[in-house]
């Protein structure tokens, strides 16, 4: 996944070899926020969480 352009309201988190942006605004609102690789069985990949308060069906949390 690739951004054309940073804008004014996100926030850039370099942590070695990975880059993200969060939007300032959603930062505030998700903190803390964690973000992890992880691998099992059922595959590997990224996951985020935080105490957002989702709506819907996926619960207190989300992991992408």
């Amino acid at each position: 996944m690739a951004l054309d352009e940073l804008r004014d309201e996100d926030e850039v988190f370099d942590q070695g070899d990975i880059k993200y942006v969060v939007d300032k605004n959603l930062l505030n609102q998700v903190k803390p926020i964690k973000v992890d690789y992880v691998s099992s069985a059922m595959g590997s990949g990224f996951s985020i969480t935080s105490n957002m308060a989702m709506g819907g069906g996926c619960g207190s949390g989300c992991s992408c």
